[in-house]
Parts: C-alpha cells; structure tokens; sequence
C-alpha cells in the first residue's frame, strides 16, 4: 500500500512538471541501461565463453583446463590460503573490535583510527617489505640471525603458503574489525547484564552473548576477507612465484601472459574464473544459512551505552599487545620500503653509507613511471567521480522511486564486488575486446570501465544508507512551492547526502588508487597503473628502483587524502559562512518585524484603553488617564505584559 502511494505520489509530482517522460523515468532507464553494459554483459560474456565457442556447445576446453593437475593444485592451494586467512582474519578481527569496542583500555580512539591504516596500502606492499625481510638466506632478518646464532639454515621462510597467508592477515583483518565494532557500540547492554545477573561468567557472555548476537557483521566482514584473499594477484605472485606456490589468480595471469593476448588464453582465464565464482557463491550461500539460523536485533529505540569491561591487571599488557600487532603490520613494512627504496643494490646492509636518493630520483625522472602515476590519478580521480553519481543515482532510483524491478537493479550493482576481480576482468576483456563491436583493449578506458564497475556499490550503498534518513516530504514540500524536480533535487535531495556522496568517493579513491589484481589483466604498453609499475620493476629485478616507487605511492596516497578531506573541509566551512550570512539577513529582518509589530500591539492597547474611557463615559477615569503619571504607568504596564 506504502508503495502504491509512492509511485502516485512520484506520478502526481511528475505531473507538476507538465512532462510525459519525467526525471524518474530517465534516471531508472539510465541505471538499467548502465548497469547491463558495465555489469552484466561482462559476467555474461565469460560463461558463454567458457562454455560455447563460435556458437557451438564447447565444454571440453573447460574439462581439460579445469581437471589439469596443475590447476587443482593451484585450486587448492586457493581455497587452502582464502579459507585460513578468512579463519585467522575473523579471529584476529573479532578480538581487537571487542577490546577497542567493549573494554576500557586506554588510547581507545588513537588505536581504533591506527587499526584502520592497513586498509590504505595494498597488501602486495607488506609482500614486497617481508620478503626482504624473511625471504631464505636472503632476507636482513635471516640473514642477521644466522650469522649472529651461527645458523646453518634461514629459522623464517616468507616463501610458502604459511607466509602467505600471515601477510593476507595483516591487511585484511581490518575488514572484519570495522563491521564489528561498530555492531558492538549499537549493542543494547541489558542483554549482557542479564546473563550476568543470572550468573554467567565474563567469557561465558562472550560466547552465548556477545559473539552471536554480532553474528551478521562477522559474517558480512569474513565474506568480504574471503572474497579479497580468493581473488588476490599481488602477495602470492611476489611470495609464491620463486616456489613453484600458484593460485587461481596468478594462474589466470600466466594464461592471459602466455597467451599473448590471443583469444584461445582469454577462454581458458575465463573457464578458471568459473572456479572462483563457484566458490565465492558457496561462501555467499553458508552466509545466507548462517543468518537464516537466528534472530538479530540488537538494536533498540533508545539511547544506550553498552557497559565496558574493566580489564584491572590485563589493561596495560592487553594495550602492549595491541600496540606490538600494529608496530608488526604496519610500521616495519613502511620502514622497510623506505629504507630499501634508499639503498645502492638489494643486499646491501642498511647503513647509512649505502644510502642514496638516486633510486628516487630515477622514478621521478622516468617517463614510465610519470605515465603510471598520471594513469593512477586519473583513474582514481575518475572512477572516483562517476561512480559517486552513478551510485546515488541508482540508490535514488531504488529507495525514493523504486520502479518494478528494483531488485534486480540493487543486485546487478553489488554483484560485481561479490565476484573476484581477477574474474571481472576477464569479462571486460571479452566484453570490449572487439567481440560486441567495440574495442577498449590496451587502452585506459578498459580500466575505467573495471573500475566502474568493480567500486560502484560503495557509493550506492554509502548513498543508500543516507536516502532512507531523507524523508519524502522534503522533495514533496519544494515540488509543491513550484521547483522543478532537477530543483528539488539540486537544491533538496543532494545537500542533504554530500557528506555520505563524500564518503563513497573516498571509499573509491583509495582502494583504486593501489589497484592490481584487476589491472594487471588489462593494462597495455601505455595504460600502466601505479600498482602495476610497481609490480613490473619487481618482477625484473629491480627491487630498490621498486621500494622506492611504492614510497612514493603510499606518499602520494596520504597527500592526496589529506589534501581533498582539507578541500572539502573548505567547501563547507565557505557553505556554513554563505548559510550564516543567509541566517543572518533573515534574523535581522524577522527582529525588524517583530518590533513593528510589538510597536503596533503598543499602540493598539493605548488605543483601547482610551476607547474604554470614552464608552464609560466617566470624566474621572479621563482625568486620570490624561494624567502624565497615570498614563506613563500604562505605557510601563503594557511594556512589561508585552515582554512576559
């Protein structure tokens, strides 16, 4: 009934506008029409692809392709280190949401803000840092160990599965620790308190409590890690590569490689991708019966505080620990890049003797890597940018208008980051590689298009959340008063949203900018992104040419976030000024009416009061009236009932 009454309320308003065809008509047309080129014709085209071959039913590629003895191996070894990282990730994760979220440990917010820094760098940087570190006889830390201890074999080895999965970890955990703690500040307190009055222990709530009733943000953050580590190029590419250790994913790239861009490799990446999207529906389908088991409402209609947990003696070792987990994930990294980024050769001792700026000097004068910085800004920028108007016009389309079919929109918009990159591209590549008529292959634009359509459910959904806080009667009231609905939509609608429209694009800028699993598939001789640059001077030897380019990434990532969370800081203190200065002129003219008016109820009293004397006709009551004194003491008396 709601919903009949909001699509004659969007006809009626639509009528207002003397138009046929009106703006929701356009944006819901729009948002299909976009989201089956850049969504669905890529899926599509990689199970025709996989399964058909000139039009023909053509399964025995596949057969051959997926039943080769190498590519189960990789398979396994796939699922082995997404299933272990996901595992590890979601306890990891799980602890610290729970000790920053519930616990009254010191530095709470400073911790909680650090916590988040993994998610700023890719994680084939931390790859590229500790197999300097770790990596057998070579790395500094083995290599100082054996000859400090006299050691007849390197005691770390960052070179197997155990490794990868302990880097994966590090940059992924965070995923599941944003969801939860988040769900643990919302939790109604009396549910715990209960089960303490009862007599349960601290860790007994925990487990029948805490733990369940957070249930659905430990899920949506572990499918978001699995997801991530199935389809992940750049940590088993750098640490498994020397070990004969493949993955789907670096085995879809040695395809396409191999290949040299025929058509017969881009099939075969296409028949390993249905793996990927076979076991990625398999997690999403445990999700849904997981979440399925049970009732979840943590959440009530009042304001509430959950109850901290005192910690008493395990406060400050607890904060050590935390504070040991960052120092391990983050700061030894980003010190290692740096500091190789600044040596003469890889292997030479970390001492100030060996240093120089000329590997950074070298990247800043090439012209290759200048194209790659340029291509990452203006990717990043770019993809930044439509995906943030693209996602509130489909999340317009799908709260406010909600047309027959918005279902299916919504689904089409999540569905690619649901699916591994690595699989993504393979469908844009056979999308727009010719096959339909058009051709994006080795150019940027086939990138932008990945982009758009890997990242555009961050924006819808970050635009969703703030629609369904933006009441109907809103738009409804600036229609009525005579706007257009581009108007209402303007100067209503779009104001109301900007900071969630802010967010979106930031939550798209970032993970772009450090983009490699999707465009190191698509890249051509002159589309090199940063990521990829990165990558390439590794994989040719050129390790500190290598660090120091990722120094200057994570450089460029950090200016280029403070520089426009600063610019649009600036926006709106320059809007806050121009909507004080509106408040100003219309308080100033709302006080100049009021006087009048209180001066006009002043007047109109005295007024009476001489009417009444005259209707008395009582000549005592006018001399006293007429009176200076008399009538002073009225004018007070009026004055003061005026101000009560």
């Amino acid at each position: 009934m709601n919903l009949r009454r909001t699509r004659q309320g969007t006809s009626d308003l639509a009528a207002l506008d003397g138009k046929t065809f009106s703006l929701d008509k356009a944006m819901t047309l729009v948002s299909f029409v976009l989201l089956f080129v850049i969504v669905f014709i890529p899926i599509f085209m990689i199970v025709y692809n996989a399964f058909f071959y000139e039009g023909r039913l053509d399964i025995e590629m596949f057969k051959t392709v997926v039943f080769s003895q190498d590519n189960i191996s990789a398979m396994t070894h796939t699922v082995i280190i997404g299933l272990s990282v996901t595992v590890v990730g979601t306890i990891i994760g799980l602890f610290y949401a729970w000790l920053l979220g519930r616990s009254d440990i010191p530095c709470k917010n400073l911790m909680r803000a650090l916590f988040m820094i993994p998610y700023m760098f890719p994680p084939f940087f931390g790859a590229m840092a500790w197999d300097m570190l770790l990596s057998g006889r070579g790395g500094y830390v083995n290599t100082w160990l054996m000859n400090t201890f006299h050691l007849t074999t390197p005691p770390f080895n960052i070179n197997s599965l155990g490794g990868i999965i302990f880097v994966e970890v590090s940059y992924y955990f965070p995923f599941v620790f944003m969801q939860v703690v988040s769900a643990l500040e919302r939790m109604d307190p009396t549910l715990e308190e209960s089960a303490r009055i009862a007599g349960a222990s601290q860790g007994t709530v925990i487990r029948k409590i805490t733990i369940p009733l957070v249930t659905p943000a430990i899920s949506a953050g572990a499918l978001l890690i699995l997801i991530s580590s199935l389809a992940h190029f750049g940590v088993p590419a750098i640490l498994g590569f020397s070990k004969q250790i493949y993955t789907l994913p670096t085995v879809i790239y040695a395809y396409i490689d191999r290949a040299g861009g025929s058509f017969e490799g881009i099939r075969q990446g296409a028949a390993l991708s249905i793996l990927l999207v076979f076991v990625v529906t398999m997690a999403l389908i445990l999700q849904k019966v997981v979440l399925s088991s049970g009732s979840y409402d943590i959440i009530k209609g009042k304001s509430m505080r959950p109850t901290l947990i005192k910690l008493r003696g395990a406060k400050y070792p607890l904060l050590l620990l935390a504070v040991l987990t960052l120092v391990l994930i983050v700061l030894v990294p980003l010190i290692m890049i740096f500091l190789e980024g600044l040596v003469k050769a890889y292997g030479l001792p970390l001492i100030p003797a060996n240093f120089t700026l000329d590997n950074f000097h070298n990247i800043i004068t090439s012209k290759q890597t200048m194209d790659a910085i340029q291509n990452s800004l203006f990717l990043s920028i770019s993809a930044g940018i439509l995906c943030m108007f693209l996602g509130v016009m489909i999340a317009y389309v799908v709260i406010k208008i909600k047309p027959k079919g918005k279902e299916i929109l919504e689904m089409l918009s999540v569905l690619p980051y649901s699916i591994p990159g690595t699989v993504l591209a393979i469908g844009v590549i056979l999308s727009w590689s010719g096959q339909l008529g058009i051709s994006l292959y080795n150019t940027i634009w086939i990138i932008l298009v990945a982009y758009m359509a890997r990242y555009l459910s961050f924006s819808m959904k970050s635009a969703s959340a703030s629609l369904q806080q933006v009441h109907p009667s809103l738009e409804e009231a600036a229609r009525a008063c005579g706007a257009s609905h581009t108007e209402s939509l303007k100067d209503i609608t779009l104001p109301l949203i900007r900071p969630a429209m802010v967010a979106g694009f930031f939550l798209i800028f970032l993970p772009s900018m450090r983009e490699l699993t999707t465009s190191i598939l698509l890249y051509g001789p002159y589309t090199r992104t940063l990521g990829v640059q990165i990558f390439a001077l590794r994989d040719s030897g050129q390790i500190p040419q290598a660090s120091a380019l990722a120094a200057v990434a994570i450089c460029i990532i950090i200016i280029c976030k403070c520089f426009l969370s600063c610019l649009y800081s600036l926006v709106c203190i320059i809007r806050l000024i121009k909507i004080l200065r509106k408040l100003d002129s219309i308080i100033t003219c709302s006080l100049s009416l009021i006087i009048r008016e209180i001066n006009n109820i002043r007047l109109l009293i005295i007024c009476i009061e001489f009417q009444i004397a005259i209707t008395l006709h009582t000549s005592t009551y006018w001399k006293q009236l007429t009176d200076d004194n008399i009538f002073l003491h009225t004018k007070q008396r009026v004055n003061l009932a005026i101000d009560s």
